[in-house]
Formats: structure tokens, C-alpha cells, sequence
């Protein structure tokens, strides 16, 4: 008797002339319906992107996990004479000839350690911390570190680093290519600053992929020879992994003005003609560095009534243009490098209240001069000022 049809149906078939085909029910081994289904996901994987899954470790887990289900289905000749009526798609095409592989079992965990992938307990589908190989490799590298034998030389730069970002002169980004990866680079990759202090020469992986070794330095004073498509892979499957930016104040300056550029402000470098001690024995090292939208004139009068100024006249010793920049940012840029040499004086406002002065730095107008040209060309970010040299000093 046929499926869904009762005794008088088939009778009513019968007069009719209507032959019943009684079908036989199929019956399956639980391993045979564990392929089929198996199978099943592959096909609609195949239906929702238009291919077979395929290998490689950057797809997705499940994708990989198909990929290779699939290649253990075409092994078995057995598997193939039983999914060949399901394959409207000839993803059975390929059929490779058996291997060792033939009575092994087509289980998901199984399938999954020959990808080097951790199994949590739940299902498959609701994998939770399943990791790659490369993904693994890539995290090993990253804690494999070392202790960082000559940390005092890279603690500074760190400090430097957090007060730019502090002040808006760095910004952390996403993470984008592996181009950004260049010696003296710094990132954020698993919550801590790592800064590339050395990169070794370019070199073609098995892939054909170029690749190099790095010397990276943590802030947490431990250090790693990784490579750096580790590293990448790393900031890559990072979600709060990050690029800092090298310190800027925005688009170049430069001494013309061209067709569309707006002007933006004035650098302005000062002499003050103070009667105070400490001014009127270092005349000609201490200086005012400031930026102003408005003339350098008109910033400077009544100068002798502000204590910013000392509450003195002052005398104009250099000006600098700038063009489509930001003035905040560049005034703190400055203020940064010669940190190291800014003037502890402590001036009387004329209500007699003390005020103490930040934009005056002990510092000759060459380290200036010397300072805004690194500004112009983009290098500035490579260098520091040196009190006890009296000049600008590569940080490397």
C-alpha cells in the first residue's frame, strides 16, 4: 500500500486503472545519514556562494572543516555511490584515488584535528574559542617573548608615545595592511604597545608571500622575534588591536601659498626683554615658541601687561606660515620636542598673583629652525631634543 493512501484509496485507484507502486522504504545506518547530512551542508554551502568550500587559513572555519569533509567523501567509493543521486551540483567530480584514509570514520572532531582546531564540548554549530592553526601559531609567537635586556632604552618612548596620545598628537586606527608594519612603528596588539625596533630584510615564504622578521618590544618590557605576517595576523584577529600614529599636526606647511590652500595660522618664535635674572643671563637661549591665527603684531601687544610673556616687551626672532593645518596640534608638537628644555620661571601677574609661563624653552634658534625644517619633511617624529647637547637627536 502506498504512503498516505488507505485500503478503500487504493481500490478507487485500482478502478480507475491506476497502477499503486508500493515503494519500499530505504533503510539507512546512522553512519549513512550522518554523511548524507553532512553532505547536505556542503551542497547548500555550495548553493549560498556559487563554489565548492575550499581550503586555506584564512577562510572560515566551516568552510574549511566542508572542504575537507569533502575531500574525505571523494576518497570513499563508498560515499560516493551513496551521495551520487544528491549531487545535482558534480562537486563528486573529483575523485581522487582511495587513500589510508578509507575506513576512517567521517567525524566532525576528526575532521576538525586534522585542521588543528580545538573542539569545545558543545555541537558543531555552536563552536565557541575554536582557533586555527595560523591563528594559533600567530597568538603562540605573540606570547612567546622574551625578557627585553635593554628595555631602559625603549621605556622613554613608550612614556613619549602615551603623553602624544594623551595631548591628540598620536591617534590609535584600525589596524589596516601589512604595509604600516615598518621599523619604529608602534601598535596596540592584546592590550599592550608594541614598538618595532628593528626589521630584517624582506623574504619569500612558501607561499610566495613576502615576509621579514621583526624585533618587537612590548611596553611591558619583554620582547619577541616574530615575523611579520604574525604580527599582522595578530592586530588582524585583534578586535582592540590598533596602529598608533606617528605624531602630526596635520597637512605639511610651506613658505607659498598654493591655488586652494587657506592660511591657517603664524609660528612665531620670541625673545623677551625681561629684566628677571634667569631671562637676562640666557638672553639669547631663551625663547617663546607659539602659534596664532592672527598677526604676530597684534598677538604681541601689551605684551610688557602679560604673563605669558613675562610681562615684558618682546622681540620677534622668527615667523613660520603655515597652510590648511591644524595650530593645536602643531603648537603641541613643539612644545613636545622641547620639553625636555622648557623654562621653570615663576612670573607676578600685575595683581601681584604668581603665573607660571609653559611656552618658554631654554633652547638656541638653530634647534628651532632645525625643528620646524623635520616638521616640513615629515621626519620629526624620529628625533628628540637633547638639553645636554644643546641640539636635536635621532631617538635611534
Amino acid at each position: 500500500m502506498a504512503k498516505g493512501f488507505t485500503d478503500d484509496d487504493d481500490a478507487l485507484l485500482a478502478e480507475l486503472g491506476v497502477e499503486v507502486e508500493v515503494k519500499k522504504q530505504l533503510s539507512r545506518t546512522p553512519r549513512e545519514e550522518r554523511i548524507i547530512a553532512g553532505f547536505e551542508e556542503i551542497l547548500r554551502f555550495a548553493d549560498e556562494h556559487g563554489r565548492p568550500p575550499q581550503h586555506g587559513e584564512d577562510r572560515d572555519i566551516f568552510e574549511r572543516l566542508y572542504a575537507v569533509r569533502l575531500d574525505r567523501i571523494r576518497d570513499l567509493q563508498e560515499c560516493r555511490d551513496l551521495l551520487a543521486p544528491l549531487d545535482e551540483q558534480g562537486l563528486l567530480a573529483n575523485t581522487p584515488a582511495p587513500s589510508a584514509s578509507d575506513s576512517d570514520d567521517l567525524d566532525d572532531d576528526a575532521l576538525l584535528a586534522e585542521l588543528g582546531v580545538e573542539v569545545a564540548k558543545s555541537p558543531l554549530t555552536e563552536l565557541k574559542h575554536v582557533r586555527s592553526t595560523a591563528e594559533k601559531k600567530a597568538a603562540d609567537e605573540v606570547a612567546n617573548r622574551e625578557k627585553c635586556e635593554d628595555f631602559a632604552t625603549f621605556k622613554p618612548l613608550f612614556e613619549q608615545v602615551q603623553k602624544e596620545l594623551d595631548s591628540g598628537l598620536r591617534e590609535t586606527r584600525p589596524f589596516e595592511m601589512k604595509a604600516e608594519i615598518e621599523k619604529g612603528r608602534f601598535f596596540i596588539v592584546s592590550g599592550q604597545k608594541a614598538y618595532v625596533a628593528d626589521k630584517g630584510e624582506t623574504i619569500t615564504n612558501e607561499q610566495g608571500r613576502t615576509d621579514a622578521r621583526l624585533r618587537v618590544i612590548f611596553d611591558n618590557g619583554t620582547e619577541s622575534n616574530m615575523l611579520m605576517r604574525s604580527l599582522q595576523r595578530a592586530l588582524n584577529k585583534d578586535d582592540a588591536g590598533r596602529r598608533i600614529t606617528d605624531p602630526s599636526a596635520g597637512p605639511l606647511f610651506s613658505d607659498q601659498t598654493l591655488d586652494g590652500d587657506e592660511a591657517s595660522g603664524i609660528i612665531y618664535v620670541l625673545r623677551s626683554k625681561s629684566d628677571h635674572p634667569l631671562v637676562a643671563e640666557n638672553r639669547d637661549l631663551v625663547h617663546k615658541i607659539g602659534v596664532t591665527d592672527m598677526s604676530v603684531e597684534k598677538r604681541i601687544a601689551g605684551a610688557h601687561l602679560q604673563p605669558t610673556f613675562l610681562m615684558a616687551n618682546v622681540e620677534v626672532v622668527a615667523t613660520y606660515e603655515l597652510y590648511n593645518i591644524n595650530r593645536t596640534k602643531l603648537e603641541n608638537l613643539i612644545h613636545r620636542i622641547f620639553e625636555p628644555a622648557r623654562l621653570e620661571i615663576e612670573i607676578m601677574d600685575r595683581f601681584g598673583r604668581p603665573v607660571i609661563p609653559r611656552e618658554w624653552f631654554l633652547v638656541p634658534i638653530f634647534a628651532i629652525k632645525d625643528a620646524v625644517e623635520r616638521i616640513k619633511d615629515g621626519t620629526i617624529s624620529g628625533y628628540v631634543y637633547d638639553p645636554k647637547q644643546a641640539r636635536l637627536v635621532s631617538v635611534s
